[in-house]
């Protein structure tokens, strides 16, 4: 789906599309105002001062207006032409068209030389033709007002306005030429938590404005700010289209680093947000190889990124994502354009101010050293019943001695490894981090598994030699935990660990030490008590007993581990009093054709899997649709 789901995060993303509609004009210098209206929890306008959408009869649709045209078919906006806009946010004529068919009813009005114009529309289907209905104190702009479509949104329709409010606030940090008013007038204050009912955003310094509100400003190293804004034709090919603009600064208190790309908030990053973090540690590296000073070059950009607080703007031609809501920025080509772009100012930066440069640079090597220390400690931590270990760096041990009690949860991804630390038990629960697919030891030779850094951090983590697979004296944990996303990747990476377990360490399993967790699928709210859901079924279930509150009743969905919050993942996941785990057995009476099984399916013959696929598709219960 082109919003991505029918939960509450799709929800708002209507929302997103329709705002960036309007944020587009501004940015193309037709519009200054945006106004956002709140008539219900079910119904939100947004309108704009721009040009207006074009009422004309379409010319490749003689009997339909332009209007009609572009929110009622795919890849007709004005965007898609790539003509009218260098740069946009909406999905080239087909994010309006989507709002439109997934709202109850949209009504559309459209101010042209001050005269008014209407049409409405239900699930994408016009309910009347264009028409006049007066005249305007403007003399041209777009209002959309729409509700969303309750058969779908059927149990997540509400509109969340504290969302709606941050997100028009962050708009208007980006465009210091854009005045948004805010207005949530029939909406009761008790709902509106710590928003106004009205407030007027306009920031005339931009991202200045933006990082200064999200960094407590005593804790900043320097007061200075790295500040400026370029075109990507100033470095590369005078006919390159796109701009970059930043704001950075040195913190020391839980700094933030805010991207977006064509006005679109890029909440996990990207490769504009990867070239400017490159640019910046590629300038202190410049900086700290010209003073000739050794003892900084312990500094990587790990330090650097636990200091930098800062906000990116780029501004591209034909944006693409990772997924259609947005959240990351993928072109490949923008990491070269920011990184080159911003570094030899970023150094310049540095070179204009000693002083404060060294005050960078001196923080930055006392966070580079207590990492050293850090790393070197961790290494040796723990001790076994019989010997010390070298563990590996990224592995958060338990504190107990002895592995009675203990667990090791092996997790997908930095992400949730972050959350999962949290979350823990320090005593009795470790945490090891996964970074990605873990090599497939099924048909891989001894030497590329001996090789692999994942298997090599696993086995000193386990207290387990690759040429000793039987020998389970210095095993360091009474149970083993696979913990991955309750998706089919996540499910994939299960299958590639217990394949592992089964062909090099069989006796783990033998003796019960490995377990996988079941994260929920579904998080449940009706009134002030939560329900999680592991599959359709049970959340199914849940809900048929809520049934005669079902409009009340809220439903997320998590696609991911690291969706969840420290207290949820461990209320669902790693508590022993309230999770779920499976335990992994052997049948050693039917040991030889479960070798075969496994050599079969994560052999290298695809044709045994294909027809294994095929044949038992239709059995398979598919918990995983978005």
């Amino acid at each position: 789906m082109y919003i991505g789901g029918t939960d509450s995060r799709g929800l708002h993303h209507l929302v997103s599309e329709v705002l960036d509609n309007a944020m587009d004009e501004a940015v193309a210098g037709y519009a200054t105002k945006i106004d956002i209206e709140f008539s219900s929890e079910e119904e939100i306008s947004i309108s704009d001062n721009g040009r207006g959408i074009p009422i004309d009869f379409h010319p490749k649709f003689p009997n339909k207006t332009a209007l009609e045209v572009i929110f009622c078919t795919l890849h007709a906006g004005g965007k898609f032409s790539g003509k009218n806009y260098a740069t946009s946010g909406g999905l080239h004529g087909v994010g309006i068209s989507v709002v439109n068919a997934l709202s109850e009813k949209l009504t559309v009005e459209v101010v042209k030389n001050n005269a008014c114009y209407s049409q409405s529309f239900s699930k994408g289907m016009p309910l009347e033709k264009l028409k006049k209905i007066g005249k305007s104190k403007i003399r041209s702009g777009t209002k959309i007002t729409f509700s969303p479509d309750s058969t779908i949104f059927s149990v997540s329709k509400f509109f969340n306005p504290e969302k709606i409010y941050d997100l028009a606030k962050s708009k208007a940090y980006l465009f210091s030429g854009v005045t948004i008013d805010w207005r949530a007038p029939n909406i009761k204050q008790s709902q509106l938590n710590k928003i106004p009912t009205a407030e007027t955003f306009h920031f005339k310094n931009g991202l200045i404005d933006l990082v200064k509100s999200n960094t407590v400003l005593e804790y900043n190293i320097t007061n200075d700010y790295f500040v400026g804004n370029a075109d990507f034709k100033e470095k590369f090919d005078p006919e390159e289209k796109g701009s970059i603009q930043w704001c950075a600064c040195f913190n020391t208190h839980n700094p933030v680093i805010k991207s977006f790309c064509n006005t679109i908030p890029t909440s996990e990053g990207g490769t504009h947000q990867s070239g400017f973090l490159n640019a910046v540690a590629r300038g202190f590296k410049s900086y700290i190889e010209l003073i000739g000073d050794k003892k900084f070059s312990v500094i990587n950009k790990d330090d650097i990124q636990e200091i930098l607080s800062s906000s990116i703007s780029v501004f591209i031609e034909q944006p693409q994502f990772v997924g259609q809501t947005k959240d990351k920025l993928s072109n490949l080509e923008v990491q070269k354009k920011v990184e080159g772009t911003i570094k030899d100012r970023f150094e310049n930066w540095l070179a204009n101010d000693k002083i404060r440069t060294l005050l960078l640079i001196e923080n930055l090597r006392m966070r580079a050293d207590e990492r050293i220390k850090s790393k070197q400690k961790k290494e040796t931590l723990r001790k076994t019943p019989l010997k010390r270990l070298m563990l590996p760096g990224k592995l958060a041990d338990c504190s107990i001695s002895g592995k009675e009690g203990t667990e090791l949860f092996l997790v997908e991804g930095d992400s949730a490894g972050g959350s999962a630390k949290q979350a823990r038990n320090r005593t009795t629960q470790a945490i090891l981090p996964l970074k990605g697919k873990i090599l497939n030891v099924v048909g891989s030779s001894n030497k590329k598994i001996y090789e692999n850094q994942e298997i090599d951090d696993l086995c000193k983590a386990l207290g387990m030699k690759l040429n000793s697979p039987y020998d389970t004296s210095g095993l360091r944990y009474e149970k083993i935990i696979i913990m991955t996303d309750a998706d089919v990747d996540g499910a994939h990476i299960a299958s590639l660990l217990i394949a592992l377990f089964h062909t090099k360490f069989l006796k783990i399993i033998e003796e019960g030490h490995l377990f996988i967790a079941m994260p929920p699928l579904y998080k449940i709210s009706y009134k002030n008590k939560i329900h999680y859901a592991n599959s359709e079924e049970e959340k199914e279930e849940i809900l048929a007993k809520l049934r005669s509150s079902l409009n009340k009743i809220q439903i997320s969905r998590f696609k991911g581990l690291g969706e969840m919050n420290p207290s949820q993942l461990k209320e669902t996941t790693m508590d022993i009093k309230t999770r779920r785990l499976i335990q992994i057995s052997l049948n050693l009476g039917l040991l030889k054709e479960t070798n075969e099984t496994v050599d079969k399916l994560m052999g290298k013959n695809p044709e045994y899997r294909f027809n294994f696929i095929s044949k038992n598709a239709k059995n398979f219960d598919n918990n995983f649709t978005s």
